[in-house]
């Protein structure tokens, strides 16, 4: 009772506040805390070659991300880590780590050293671009860590930025001699120059700045409207009004105007504000740009610069965020001896990202009026669900619980969950209704504490039935093909009607599988057992699509495949090679409306979490499941930039050889994931590739929406999470740590046996939930031998649902 107080408290604070109460782990040993994990943190990692990761400042799940745009082709989050790329711009909102077109970056601010005259300023995107100072080492002279990002033009600008839930605070500090520091406000040029029915007006006393514009989605068709309020203020002397203002239409400042209905605009104008500030009296000019952000209007966009920067302080803003970065980062613990530090800023590092998205756009959602949370920036939870909340669930229940909370308040407004979501306006479905996995993952592991969490159960539950049973009229935005996936229990390949793209059947048939599988444990949860029984049932539908007689071209041995299937029952046929690096077609397998192969980024190769026991029986059993994992792996099938193959490196263990496993996947961190700005193998996907690299590093995966964790052994002598909603650490220990193999092959990192608390644990390959909210200490004892077991006893070997393994 005393437990589910403190955490009642805690959530009221954090809806009051928007903040996490600070907390503490109790050491299981005498190993160093790490009291500034800030600091492990690098921020540039996967900023170059396709990461698209944002590396500017933020706070947890801010709403606000303030940071750089450069004009790379691949500036999905604004920023490019090669020096050869100009910044354009620093602009207030940004997602991390996706496809699809550039999305957000908007409201840009941009500081002018010299313009021969104030009509001659280069103002439009293309005029004002500028290089970076660049470091010896080749890197552009750009600094950043949680909170914090800061840049050295190649004017002798410096930048530095900062930020608050929903506001940011730039400093720009002009080279000594600086006669005419100048700033433009840029109204309209998001990431796609989408921009239409822009708005704005100018203060030519204070410099204040309100606007807005209409801006296209980048992964969807609908648009989105944003707003927001500029105001300055000199650092260290008092900033006298400007001595020069107007608006800006594309590289030609009109003087003296104050808003858009003074000059001429059409369709495609680029529009702003510019202003001239008398210079400070002495040193350097330093002046500090206050942005507020606002889907709803732009005074509403002042209130909350208002609220949250009052007084313009820069280093107590920094200060804060910092502090919340410490806090949430600071519940993961490690040991760091014998283990080289690379491997503990990418742990940081990866934790971080899984931090930036979803945004919290509490008290911005201009759809409806409810005091419930308003999340947003899903993008995708096709991408997320299979391991970025089960890493919250270990770490971060409060603000778990309020992202829950936020998705069904949408389901409870436009009908079904979210599946992919950015700036308030639908996004395509990757693959099935998979918010359905995420409210799983929550109650699943979190029921008992839901009412303390403010989430209810009943709400809960009838947001997962409407997207099992309720077919939506556009389920390429939302919800499920669900009236022929009730009737048939697989998408057919053949079957067109209004509701949405007939592309995806085998991919959305693996993945309502896996939703129903999620739903049937809710259900249980419940205690709604017929339910739990029906989804169960239809989470075993993915059995649906397997043919087979099919076999992999040059390797007869490999038989049985996932196919697309017609509806009346016979098959169609895909190749094995789809999808993957010997695909003789060469397909991109994403997003297509004429595409009939039936698969979105994965291969026919492909693994259905729930049931892998299922999957042994299918492909002839454990020796055959074994091989077609080797063949997967020697012959590059594996792509750990597609979600679908996350799991694979851990399969092995449902074949009772947890050894591979461990090998496998230490060769994919070994391989794919470094701390240099080329570090990840894709996408980060809004934090998937950060929360998948950490559950690797931790020594586990998850199965998300069950009680279980898959056990390998972490890259650390110990590894704790403290968890806010049981006030518990727990820590596992690898006994006989020797340090991890630069390549990932061999060493004495395999598991010999378990034991919690002292007693030997039933299974050497997996934890229970349990283990977790009581706060226990898991102990592994290593060797070097790959041969080790899952041990003995019919407990031993991870569930499976065919075996009755969640009933």
């Amino acid at each position: 009772m005393l437990k589910m107080f403190r955490l009642l408290l805690l959530v009221r604070a954090f809806d009051a506040l928007g903040l996490v109460a600070a907390q503490s782990i109790s050491s299981a040993s005498s190993v160093p805390r790490i009291t500034d994990p800030a600091s492990l943190v690098i921020p540039f990692i996967g900023t170059t070659n396709g990461g698209h990761v944002f590396p500017g400042a933020t706070i947890p799940h801010g709403m606000v991300k303030v940071g750089m745009d450069t004009d790379s082709p691949g500036n999905h989050a604004g920023y490019d880590g090669d020096p050869k790329f100009n910044a354009t711009g620093f602009s207030q909102l940004h997602d991390s780590g996706t496809g699809g077109a550039v999305p957000l970056s908007n409201f840009k601010i941009w500081p002018i050293a010299q313009c021969s005259s104030f009509d001659k300023c280069a103002t439009s995107l293309d005029g004002r671009k500028t290089l970076r100072k660049v470091l010896p080492n080749g890197l552009p002279d750009d600094f950043a860590s949680p909170g914090y990002f800061s840049s050295n033009l190649s004017n002798s600008i410096r930048v530095e930025l900062t930020s608050t839930r929903r506001a940011a605070l730039h400093r720009y500090t002009f080279p000594a001699g600086t006669t005419h520091p100048r700033i433009v406000v840029d109204i309209t040029n998001d990431g796609q120059r989408s921009s239409t029915n822009p708005v704005m007006t100018l203060d030519p006393d204070t410099a204040e700045v309100k606007g807005g514009a209409s801006f296209a989605a980048s992964f969807g068709p609908g648009r989105y409207s944003a707003f927001t309020c500029v105001n300055f203020k000199g650092e260290g002397f008092t900033l006298q009004k400007p001595t020069e203002y107007g608006v800006w239409l594309a590289d030609f400042p009109v003087q003296g105007t104050t808003n858009l209905l003074q000059v001429y605009y059409g369709f495609i104008d680029e529009l702003g504000a510019l202003f001239t500030f008398p210079p400070a009296p002495s040193g350097p000019t330093t002046i500090l740009v206050r942005v507020g952000v606002s889907f709803i209007s732009s005074d509403q966009a002042c209130t909350n610069a208002q609220e949250e920067i009052p007084d313009f302080d820069f280093d107590k803003v920094h200060a804060a965020s910092r502090g919340l970065w410490n806090d949430v980062l600071g519940r993961v613990q490690v040991g760091t001896a014998n283990v080289d530090m690379e491997t503990v800023q990418l742990l940081y590092s990866s934790i971080y990202r899984t931090h930036i998205s979803p945004a919290d756009y509490t008290g911005e959602n201009p759809k409806w009026n409810s005091t419930e949370p308003y999340f947003d920036s899903f993008y995708c939870n096709w991408d997320t669900y299979r391991t970025l909340y089960p890493l919250m669930s270990l770490h971060d229940p409060v603000m778990f619980s309020r992202i829950v909370r936020g998705l069904i308040n949408i389901q409870k407004h436009e009908g079904w969950l979210p599946e992919c979501r950015g700036a308030t306006a639908m996004h395509f479905i990757q693959g099935g209704s998979n918010a359905d996995p995420i409210l799983g993952e929550f109650f699943v592991k979190f029921h008992d504490q839901a009412a303390a969490l403010s989430v209810s159960p009943t709400d809960l539950y009838n947001a997962l039935l409407a997207d099992a049973e309720i077919q939506p009229p556009n389920w390429n935005l939302q919800g499920r093909q669900a009236d022929v996936w009730k009737s048939l229990g697989y998408v057919p390949d053949d079957m067109f009607d209004a509701g949405g793209a007939n592309t995806k059947q085998v991919s959305r048939t693996l993945e309502y599988a896996f939703d129903d599988f999620a739903i049937s444990q809710v259900a249980k949860a419940l205690g709604k057992t017929a339910d739990q029984k029906k989804y169960a049932a239809r989470a075993a539908n993915f059995a649906n699509v397997w043919n087979p007689n099919i076999t992999v071209p040059g390797s007869p041995d490999i038989a049985g495949m996932m196919q697309p299937r017609f509806a009346n029952g016979t098959f169609n046929f895909t190749d094995p090679r789809h999808c993957s690096i010997h695909d003789p077609a060469q397909a991109t397998c994403f997003l297509n409306a004429a595409n009939r192969d039936g698969f979105y980024e994965g291969s026919p190769i492909i693994y259905v979490p729930q049931d892998n026991a299922k999957l042994i029986q299918l492909q002839g059993g454990v020796d055959k499941f074994v091989e077609r994992l080797n063949f997967i792996f020697d012959q590059e099938y594996f792509e750990a930039t597609d979600e679908p193959s996350q799991q694979m490196p851990f399969m092995y263990h449902y074949a009772n050889r947890p050894g591979l496993s461990t090998q496998r996947s230490r060769q994919v961190i070994a391989q794919l994931f470094n701390t240099s700005t080329n570090g990840l193998p894709g996408n980060d996907d809004s934090g998937a590739m950060g929360s998948y690299a950490a559950f690797y590093l931790a020594g586990l995966y998850p199965l998300p929406a069950t009680r279980q964790f898959l056990l390998s052994s972490p890259f650390f002598p110990q590894i704790s999470f403290f968890n806010p909603a049981f006030n518990s650490t727990t820590t596992i220990k690898a006994n006989g740590f020797q340090g991890n193999p630069s390549t990932g092959t061999g060493g004495h990192v395999f598991i010999q046996s378990v034991t919690v608390n002292g007693k030997p644990y039933k299974s050497n390959c997996f934890l229970d939930w349990d283990v977790f909210t009581s706060g226990s200490v898991v102990e592994l004892t290593l060797t070097d031998n790959i041969n080790v077991t899952c041990g003995k006893g019919k407990d031993a070997l991870p569930p499976s649902l065919s075996t009755g393994g969640y009933d």
